[in-house]
C-alpha cells in the first residue's frame, strides 16, 4: 500500500496538480507493482512565503529579493501604515 506524500509550492493550476497525481499514481503501479486501489497520494500545497531554502523563501526568490531587502520592505510598509 504505497502512500506518496508530496509537498509542492502553491501556484500550480488544477490541471497541473491533477497531472502530477496521475503521474505519481502510474509510477507507483509501474515501479512497485502496486494495485491501483491501494495507492494513496497526499498533495500538500505550501505558501511560497512559508517555504525557504538557504535562508530565502520561494516568494523572495520569485522577486529576486534578499532576506535583508524583504525585511526592509516590511519595515517601510509598517512605517507607511503608521
Amino acid at each position: 500500500m504505497p502512500l506518496i506524500d508530496v509537498s509542492i509550492a502553491r501556484g500550480r493550476s488544477p490541471e497541473q496538480l491533477r497531472s502530477l497525481i496521475s503521474a505519481l499514481h502510474t509510477a507507483a503501479e509501474t515501479a512497485v507493482g502496486a494495485a491501483p486501489e491501494n495507492i494513496t497520494i497526499i498533495l500538500r500545497e505550501v505558501d511560497r512565503e512559508h517555504w525557504a531554502r538557504t535562508g530565502m523563501t520561494i516568494a523572495e526568490r520569485d522577486h529576486d529579493l534578499t532576506p535583508a531587502q524583504t525585511a526592509q520592505e516590511t519595515t517601510e510598509t509598517k512605517e507607511d501604515n503608521a
